[in-house]
């Protein structure tokens, strides 16, 4: 019932990534998103990754469920470094269209 319950959370957390990824591309600002945010969700997704290999090194048994939340967890690590790479990009096209307006 855990791995169910952690898979639902990162499915959540999964599809609504995309969200953001889109907002971030199609606005081409990054006022209003957060760096420091988005660095500690990744950061705690190394964590969450690490712990999945730590569970196999010791044993724990695992489903089906167990390899779906993992799957997620690259998926969604994969998703926030996608949004970070775009926040650099849309800072540096807020550079530029500010150095237009000076």
């Amino acid at each position: 019932m855990t791995d169910l319950m952690e898979a639902v959370m990162i499915l959540c957390f999964g599809l609504s990534w995309p969200i953001s990824i889109r907002k971030s591309w199609v606005s081409r600002t990054a006022k209003g998103k957060s760096l420091f945010f988005e660095c500690f969700i990744w950061i705690g997704y190394v964590f969450g990754i690490a712990r999945k290999f730590m569970q196999l090194g010791m044993g724990v048994e695992t489903s089906w469920l167990f390899y779906l939340a993992w799957f997620f967890y690259f998926l969604n690590i994969a998703e926030i470094t996608i949004d970070i790479l775009l926040y650099f990009r849309n800072v540096k096209l807020d550079k530029e269209r500010d150095a237009k307006q000076a």
